[in-house]
């Protein structure tokens, strides 16, 4: 839901840092890979109790998922780019309640396994009707310069974010927050369900 305001604020300094990287020969696979591994160890922190530095670590991992891009753009696209972009995103954004879950099971493991469950099926939903579009030239819904077809909803990268910032800053929430958060992805999860009645047939 916040993407699309936030992108005109943050594409222009990612653009002009992904032309830095490019013109110093850094890949744009190479930011992707370097973001994931901050993001695997950001979530062994998290599982470790070690909430603060799992934040900061975390953070470093989503600057560097909004770089691969501005590289991409700067340099030269694939299908593999953008292929590992989006199978990587859907890791990390899975291994973030997985910790939680390791951190304190008696406490997350309901809560935490419900949202993997929603993200599992809002994933599943998402990448269903990117490819189904893509099939048809539906093309309205693209938004910037992407490898997939993206759907708007209540939960997109921002508001996602957010929820694990929140998790790492109050971690004795995280089920509440979880809950939350699962309802809000469902509610995506079904608006995109109704898009694809609408606009598949």
């Amino acid at each position: 839901m916040l993407d699309n305001r936030l992108r005109p604020i943050i594409d222009p300094v990612l653009n002009r840092a992904g032309r830095s990287l490019a013109k110093l020969g850094v890949s744009a696979n190479s930011v992707t890979w370097t973001g994931f591994v901050i993001g695997i160890i950001a979530a062994f922190a998290i599982s470790q109790h070690n909430y603060y530095w799992g934040l900061i670590l975390l953070l470093i991992s989503r600057l560097f998922d909004g770089l691969d891009g501005a590289v991409a753009r700067a340099s030269e696209k694939s299908d593999l780019g953008g292929f590992l972009d989006i199978v990587l995103d859907f890791a990390f954004y899975g291994a973030i309640p997985f910790a939680f879950i390791i951190a304190d099971p008696a406490a997350n493991a309901l809560a935490g396994g419900l949202l993997l469950l929603i993200f599992y099926i809002n994933g599943a939903s998402f990448l269903t009707y990117a490819l189904m579009a893509e099939k048809r030239g539906v093309d309205e819904a693209r938004r910037g310069s992407k490898s997939l077809l993206y759907t708007v909803g209540l939960a997109e990268a921002t508001e996602t974010i957010a929820v694990f910032v929140l998790f790492c800053l109050f971690p004795a929430w995280f089920s509440m927050i979880a809950y939350m958060f699962s309802a809000i992805v469902l509610i995506t999860t079904i608006t995109r369900f109704m898009l694809a009645y609408r606009s598949l047939r």
